[in-house]
């Protein structure tokens, strides 16, 4: 069993969410979730591992949850259960470097978690329910170790009317029936974020994707299915026609894809938007138009599968290392499908945040920032300007080096910042530092400004990049 992966210190952004004292590495969580009453059973087992020093108490979050029981390593222990935390304390201390269990049974009726973002977490739907929980909304349906650096492989085991359909980040391995109730195991081992953890329960049709190129391609084609009402088939099968040319892009340009399957949910609601999770996205029924509307939309929430989570943020002060990347990828399908440039692009982006306050770090935006609509332009612009620095070959390469040395870590902006510079023919200092560490905006360099030459549609059409 290898060491957990800590941070130094709390983040600095929540400091009252994980706990940097031990790692879990895997969760095994059994849930029985009643739609019609929103009633949640569920037991939780984690199975972690000491950091460097003795632990005297186990720090879990968790939201106001009725508590049944609570086990460390098999043995009934004492515990406090407030403000959000779930504070276990073992019969005796746990040795450094000791791998350890704790199992919590609770029930109750799960709800959003209040933000300055509105609710985070477990949501009940008209009919149904959905979790999305970025940053912190995890703790609102099970125990966890709730920091983004703190990743884990999961067992996730939930019952529920055998009309609803449950989706979980994972590989499906059994579905089985009894009477009125249906249980879905998932199973995900690559590891994973709390927060990037996520169940989405509907009245769902399943609708695998037809994969448009041989399989004898550079990468085995991802195993990709939606689940969706069935009255949107018509206008999803317009709107997500190209999604499987556009993994194959990405994985060209990103590597290959890092999880075992990919799985989109369209739910019966409108959602502000998009939901991200690990192996998931969640989209709602103003994202599906029939008209291509959101492909932006779709192309961003894949992205996020190499950079958000499979690279992870070491803590939320480089969340644009998620959001500015999945951005730029936005650019770049855009251009590869034929539509505006990722010159024109990035030059709209610099007139926009031109025209608005320059108050914004990139590097350290803090709590009340991190998901400022500057924070993703700004970050589609600095990996753009990077881009000219470095050169196409340069850049590429280093792309996917990145999302390929850092798959399934947690990362900073320094460990960016040092990655490309080992691309670079210059010092990058001056750029980094104007783009990441300042909040002036400054000028775009004229080898990033669009030029009148568009890309040549008929020949990326022959090379299999649009249907």
């Amino acid at each position: 069993m290898s060491p957990p992966q800590t941070a130094p210190g709390p983040d600095p952004y929540f400091p009252d969410h994980g706990d940097t004292r031990y790692g879990v590495q895997h969760y095994a969580l059994d849930l029985d979730y009643r739609p019609l009453s929103n009633r949640l059973s569920g037991t939780a087992r984690l199975s972690a591992l000491t950091g460097p020093a003795a632990l005297h108490e186990i720090a879990l979050d968790l939201a106001p949850f009725r508590i049944h029981r609570v086990l460390v390593d098999g043995r009934t222990a004492r515990y406090t259960h407030r403000a959000g935390k779930l504070r276990v304390r073992p019969g005796r201390a746990l040795a450094p470097g000791t791998p350890f269990t704790v199992e919590v049974r609770y029930t109750g009726n799960p709800r959003p978690l209040n933000s300055p973002w509105g609710g985070l977490g477990w949501e009940e739907l008209t009919d149904g329910a959905l979790v999305a929980s970025q940053p912190v909304g995890a703790p609102s349906w099970y125990p966890c170790n709730d920091r983004p650096a703190d990743k884990a492989s999961y067992r996730v085991s939930i019952t529920t009317p055998s009309p609803y359909t449950a989706v979980v980040g994972g590989r499906l391995v059994s579905r089985t029936t009894r009477s009125s109730s249906t249980t879905w195991v998932y199973e995900q081992p690559a590891p994973t974020s709390s927060y990037l953890v996520t169940v989405s329960l509907g009245r769902y049709t399943a609708v695998p994707f037809t994969a448009p190129v041989p399989a004898d391609g550079p990468h085995p084609p991802v195993p990709q299915t939606a689940y969706l009402p069935v009255w949107l088939l018509p206008r999803f099968s317009v709107d997500f026609a190209r999604q499987t040319r556009m993994m194959r892009y990405f994985e060209a340009v990103f590597g290959a894809y890092p999880f075992g399957e990919y799985a989109v949910v369209v739910t019966d609601e409108e959602l502000v938007v998009p939901v991200e999770a690990q192996g998931v996205a969640t989209f709602g029924t103003n994202h599906v138009d029939g008209a291509r509307t959101s492909e932006r939309l779709i192309a961003h929430e894949l992205a996020h599968q190499w950079f958000g989570n499979s690279v992870s943020v070491a803590d939320w002060r480089h969340i644009w290392l998620n959001e500015g990347f999945a951005k730029y990828a936005e650019w770049l399908w855009s251009e590869r499908s034929g539509g505006t440039t990722t010159a024109e692009h990035a030059a709209a982006a610099h007139r926009t945040l031109a025209a608005l306050p320059e108050d914004l770090l990139l590097a350290d935006p803090g709590k009340r920032q991190m998901f400022d609509d500057r924070l993703y332009e700004r970050g589609g612009l600095t990996v753009h300007v990077l881009r000219g620095a470095l050169g196409d070959d340069a850049f590429f390469r280093m792309l996917r080096d990145w999302a390929q040395h850092h798959r399934h870590s947690a990362v900073s902006t320094a460990d960016f910042t040092a990655h490309a510079q080992r691309y670079a023919a210059s010092p990058l200092d001056g750029l980094f530092d104007a783009w990441l560490h300042e909040a002036s905006l400054p000028p775009l360099p004229p080898s990033t400004h669009p030029t009148t030459a568009r890309p040549d549609r008929a020949r990326r059409s022959r090379e299999g990049d649009l249907p």
